[in-house]
């Protein structure tokens, strides 16, 4: 039988909401990011500013 993986940690889950585009307009990393525990929240331009939110987020946060 097969193992189940193990169940993903609340501690580290987040919400992306992403803008909505124009029809036709390029993808953009436009939006706001929510860490669900905390209530931690920012808006972001860019991906690299969605992960280096992130990636603070969880440097706080006790590993599974």
């Amino acid at each position: 039988m097969p193992e189940l993986p193990l169940p993903l940690p609340t501690n580290r889950a987040f919400v992306v909401q992403l803008r909505a585009q124009p029809p036709g307009a390029p993808f953009a990393w436009d939006g706001r990011v929510e860490h669900v525990v905390s209530r931690q929240m920012t808006h972001f331009h860019t991906l690299d500013e969605l992960l280096a939110f992130i990636c603070r987020v969880l440097a706080d946060v006790p590993a599974p």
